[in-house]
């Protein structure tokens, strides 16, 4: 009877994998009297109430305890007090993997005690998705994963399961068939998403909050494309000491994703720090980590971010300065803005009259600059590289009315949809395009000729090209305003 019992024992043991702590007292401190006092004291010290709406997934920092415990405590504050299972996405910072590497089977361990992991669920995954993959060694010396686990086991009263996985890939696409398998998987279950993540490394104290705050309000569109488009073009302005915008950003596409199609409806940013504000005795201002915590929720989706009154005047005010700095020969402004939604992804045009006739019109049409340096460069070169015109000259510019128009994404039509009046219009066909703004309209009002115009005058194309099959057409809106 005992060596039937060893037996059983030893093939259900078999292949298990004993994650033992491997960060305690390094990140957290590693006695168990200790370790449950602070994180018990960071969750009573989280002012914060519980959104609206079911809480689908969190985001939660993963540094030092003494840096970014507070932090993470808010985010813990707001979820339920029990789960079967939490799945933990997050950040490969050692081992690179191609899609999202499991512990799937066996346990974690903290000084409170282990985790067993939820391996039927973990197999599943692995069966429906080649992305998964059981890579124990994905977990060997990665803290993003531990560090959450001891919140969990002291904010849920009754014990659960464990999908551990790493991720850092660069395929935006694969995330969010990571994400959709995911939540596919876990639909209808009593399951939390943790979405393990920092956010920039290494700016100043002051520079932080600048692709933070963008980082936090491009989340809050709920849209993955939209977030990975951010932090590229965040990078490509070279602030200062800044590494990475966010070192589980394959983490949060591929969480944003789940959290989206199993219902959340908007991302709520709770707290806001970096490592200077979590421990100034221990930081330099110079070189700073930053902290976000937040929530994906249920509920109402929230409005498109839009520019506002003050925020317009802004964009008109600096699209002239633009143009008064390239004649006095001075250099464009260069950095991020201190209002984050001017740092977000957008296309926009500018365009210039004198007495009401043209005097140049150029922009973008994909959102791939920030809105003001979207501002910036249809001014700049709406005033000097429009081909239909000589370039702006000083004593011109007195006279110069300047209108921006902020453009919507761009979105498939047919001819017989375009609303005319309201919609702005892209033609593409053999590699040559051309572009109406919705204010054409009131120059060429008959749908015929203002996309026979489009094809002939702004694509080089056949007139009747707009009727041609292997024609293209998008459609987009505008947000216009003017001096």
């Amino acid at each position: 009877m005992k060596t039937g019992l060893f037996l059983l024992l030893l093939l259900f043991t078999e292949g298990a994998q004993a994650r033992e702590a491997q960060f305690a007292g390094k990140f957290y401190p590693a006695e168990k009297a200790r370790l449950a006092a602070f994180v018990d004291g960071a969750l009573a010290a989280a002012a914060v109430k519980k959104p609206e709406g079911k809480v689908i997934a969190i985001v939660a920092p993963h540094a030092g305890y003494e840096f970014s415990g507070k932090v993470a405590g808010t985010a813990y504050k707001v979820i339920d007090a029990s789960y079967d299972t939490v799945v933990i996405l997050g950040t490969g910072h050692r081992l690179g993997v191609k899609g999202a590497a499991l512990l799937a089977s066996g346990f974690y361990k903290t000084p409170l005690g282990r985790v067993e992991i939820d391996e039927e669920l973990s197999r599943a995954l692995i069966k429906a998705s080649p992305l998964f993959e059981d890579n124990p060694a994905a977990h060997e010396g990665e803290h993003s994963i531990e560090v959450q686990l001891p919140f969990l086991q002291r904010r849920l009263k009754k014990p659960f399961k464990l999908v551990a996985a790493t991720l850092n890939t660069e395929d935006l696409g694969a995330l969010k068939a990571i994400g959709a398998a995911l939540a596919a998987a876990v639909k209808g279950k009593k399951v939390l998403i943790v979405v393990s993540t920092d956010f920039s490394h290494y700016p100043s104290h002051q520079l932080a909050p600048l692709s933070d705050k963008t980082m936090s309000l491009a989340l809050e569109s709920m849209d993955p494309a939209l977030v990975w488009t951010t932090s590229r073009i965040l990078l490509s302005k070279r602030l200062p000491g800044l590494e990475t915008c966010a070192c589980g950003l394959a983490a949060l596409e591929a969480g944003m994703e789940a959290a989206r199609l199993l219902g959340a409806r908007s991302f709520k940013p709770l707290k806001y720090a970096d490592s200077y504000d979590g421990a100034p005795a221990e930081s330099d201002t110079s070189r700073v980590v930053g902290y976000l915590a937040g929530v994906f929720v249920t509920g109402t989706a929230a409005p498109a971010a839009a520019a506002d009154a003050a925020q317009k005047k802004l964009l008109l005010k600096e699209a002239r300065a633009t143009i008064e700095t390239a004649l006095a020969g001075k250099a464009l402004p260069a950095g991020l803005e201190t209002d984050p939604f001017l740092n977000l992804p957008a296309a926009a045009f500018v365009t210039l009259t004198v007495n009401g006739a043209l005097r140049g019109c150029v922009g973008t049409v994909e959102p791939a600059l920030t809105l003001m340096d979207a501002v910036r460069y249809g001014a700049y070169s709406a005033a000097f590289n429009d081909h239909r015109f000589a370039p702006v000259k000083a004593d011109e510019l007195a006279k110069i009315k300047i209108e921006v128009s902020l453009l919507s994404r761009l979105a498939p039509v047919k001819a017989g949809d375009i609303k005319p009046g309201r919609d702005g219009v892209v033609a593409v066909n053999a590699g040559r395009s051309g572009l109406f703004l919705p204010q054409v309209w009131e120059q060429i009002p008959v749908k015929d000729d203002f996309l026979g115009e489009l094809c002939e005058q702004k694509a080089g194309l056949p007139r009747a090209c707009w009727k041609d099959p292997a024609t293209r057409l998008y459609s987009f809106t505008v947000d216009a305003f003017k001096e």
